[in-house]
């Protein structure tokens, strides 16, 4: 039986708290963001967890892990402002990525 494929979905839960105080649907908004811009660039594979980092400095670490682990994902940029909102990785099976992110929490 081949490996369940997972694609996880980090965003940054400090943007939902002072002093961004981002409303919930705006958050999660931009991890729709990130999984479509993963999803039309690896369209082949299905599968999605949403996980939120604590703060920009965290999400930026694990993108460049994921860099440095050779892990295929997308970070979502909102426009015009510049912040560094979400990151999405291509579906991978979930023992190959999963031991990365064990660290972040479920988004709430």
């Amino acid at each position: 039986m081949a490996a369940a494929l997972v694609q996880y979905v980090v965003l940054r839960g400090d943007l939902a708290r002072p002093p961004h105080s981002w409303p919930l649907g705006a958050v999660v908004a931009q991890g729709c963001h990130a999984a479509l811009a993963a999803v039309h660039g690896y369209r082949e594979f299905h599968f999605s967890f949403s996980l939120q980092a604590p703060d920009e400095n965290s999400l930026l670490g694990l993108a460049q892990l994921l860099r440095e682990k050779g892990l295929e994902h997308k970070m979502w940029v909102e426009k015009p402002e510049g912040i560094p909102t979400g990151l999405a990785l291509r579906p991978y099976p979930k023992g190959l990525v999963q031991p990365h992110l064990s660290h972040f929490k479920l988004l709430k």
